[in-house]
Parts: structure tokens; sequence; C-alpha cells
């Protein structure tokens, strides 16, 4: 699709790519990721992201990073329900306001001109192809990553109806190898996810609420989802009570789809290292719950330094200094 980039290009030590994958709210384990990559002075001079993965490396890649990460760890759900579009065709959401939000306050430049290298991966609707995309609006192209079909209204794009990357390659090691990347650390948020809405949870940790952030929006086309009886759906009775809702079953078949597409692209094009946040707890979009993923985040790739300096070597100044 393009040419690498010549690696080392005279510099000291190994080309490093983050490969940012897919997850929806639980993408702000990012964050957390990224801050202790830069406390131990790993800096990737190569950033690949799909979906909330193009969204956080795209603000890393413009120097926009620590405003993202303040504003992530301010959001409530009320701020949430905001940004959110509702659509009748393609898609529950529009995402125009969210993409106008994050042009205003994050991003709002050509691929050329961002600090570092970056690309972003979609899927073409019409042939299933992986689109890499690194040319053109940056916004625009994070807007097509993260169009999770059901969810976001696709996006035209150079003549193609584009939709979320997560559905051909969630966590983007193989465009981080073709771009030049020596060493590759992935993020894959997925791990933990197959079966998470059929295990305990013994602390719910929604705040302020006592309908979910689907309900609002259902509420906003005069539709209810809701299959207990509560609230303003028709009474379910007998066993169709026990059902989980449209969206557990919508999102759960989401999450089963990828984290296998991730096992199986991850076991064919490795990371030389891999960081697993636990998050199976976060919800598609628990979007204000940032301060725990984050943390989720931090954990994880604290427990894999180790291995980050077994990789890197000796060739990053500061790296397990």
């Amino acid at each position: 699709m393009f040419e690498p980039t010549p690696q080392n290009s005279g510099k000291s030590g190994p080309v490093i790519g983050l490969a940012l994958g897919s997850g929806a709210a639980r993408g702000w384990a990012h964050l957390g990721v990224l801050r202790v990559l830069a406390r131990e002075g790993i800096e990737p001079q190569i950033i690949c992201g799909c979906s909330i993965g193009a969204f956080v490396g795209a603000a890393m890649a413009s120097g926009d990073l620590e405003k993202l990460t303040h504003w992530a760890e301010a959001l409530k759900w009320q701020d949430v329900v905001s940004l959110l579009d509702v659509s009748l065709r393609g898609g529950l959401i529009k995402g125009e306001k969210l993409i106008q939000f994050f042009e205003r306050n994050f991003v709002d430049r050509d691929f050329s001109q961002l600090d570092r290298r970056f690309a972003c991966v979609a899927t073409e609707l019409e042939t299933g192809r992986e689109i890499w995309l690194r040319e053109g609006s940056v916004a625009q192209a994070v807007r097509a990553s993260i169009a999770l079909p059901g969810l976001f209204t696709p996006i035209v794009r150079d003549g193609r109806l584009l939709v979320d990357g997560g559905l051909v390659n969630p966590v983007p090691v193989s465009l981080c190898r073709a771009m030049g990347a020596d060493v590759v650390i992935a993020v894959d948020l997925g791990s933990d996810m197959i079966g998470k809405a059929w295990r305990a949870n013994p602390v719910e940790q929604v705040e302020e609420t006592s309908e979910g952030w689907t309900e609002r929006i259902f509420a906003r086309l005069g539709l209810s989802i809701n299959g207990n009886g509560n609230g303003r759906g028709p009474q379910v009775v007998g066993a169709e009570a026990s059902l989980p809702s449209l969206m557990t079953v919508l999102t759960s078949s989401i999450n089963i789809m990828q984290v296998r597409i991730a096992r199986s692209r991850l076991a064919g094009e490795p990371a030389d290292v891999q960081v697993s946040p636990r998050l199976a707890h976060i919800g598609t979009m628990d979007f204000h719950r940032a301060s725990e993923a984050i943390a989720e985040g931090e954990a994880a790739v604290a427990s894999m330094l180790p291995a980050l300096r077994y990789a890197l070597g000796h060739a990053v100044p500061g790296v397990g200094a």
C-alpha cells in the first residue's frame, strides 16, 4: 500500500512502533500505557491505531496527549451523552459532534503536519478490505477508524464507504512494520473480554444514573429496549425475561469477533512486546470511567517493563536507568 520508511535512518537505536488496539471506552487505557512509557524514556517514532487507538494515537502524534488525558479524566456520563448525535441510517450515532469537538480541541490538521509518523486502520464496507489511512485529514481518518458497525454511521472517504478497522486488524502491528518499525509494542484491549457480560460484577460503578447510556439513546428515538418490565418498555415475562438486552448481545458479539480476529492476527504478526490491560469491567460506552481505564493501562505496562527493556536492549537512552 505504501513503501516502508527506511529503518533507523542514521539514528542510533531501533525505530520503535506503537500499535494501539481497538476497544471503545476501554481505549482510555492507552493513556495510562503512554504515560508509563514516557516516564521510562521510551518514545515511539511510529504510532498506528485502530478505532479508539486511532483517536488516542492521533492526539499523541499531534502533541495533544496531555490535553486529551485531562479531558478524558474530567468526563462525566452527561458529557458523553451530549456528544452523541442520534442517526436513523447506518448506525445509532452520526459521530459528527464527536469529530467536530475533536477537530476544535485536539487535531485539525493534515497527516504531514503531525509531530510523529501516524497511520490508522479502517475497513472498506463493500469489499471487506483493510484500508491504511495516512494522508489528508487526520480527523476524518480517525472518524473512519472508529465507525463501529451498528453504533457509528460509516463515512465516505476517497469514494470508499469505511467502517471500524477492528473488523480486520484490531491491533495494527502489521501497519507498524510496514512503516519501518524495528521493535513494535502492541496494546491489546480485549484479552479478557469474552464472556464478560455473564461474569459477576460485584462493584457496579455507574455514577448518578439509574438507566444505562443505551436507554438514553433509544429514548431520544421514542423507543425502548428495556426487557425486564421496568421503565417505558413493555412487560416481559417467562423465559424471555432472562435473556440479555439487545445491546448486551450486540456488544458481546462484537467483542467475540474482535478478540478472535486480534488473536489470529497477533499470532501471525506478533509484536515484540504485547501489553494487555484487564478491562472487562469497563463497558463499551463507559467513557466517563477514564481514571479506572488509565490505571489499568499503567499497571499492565508496568508489569511488562522487564520485557520492554529486554526487547529494546541498551539502544534507547534512559531505558532501565
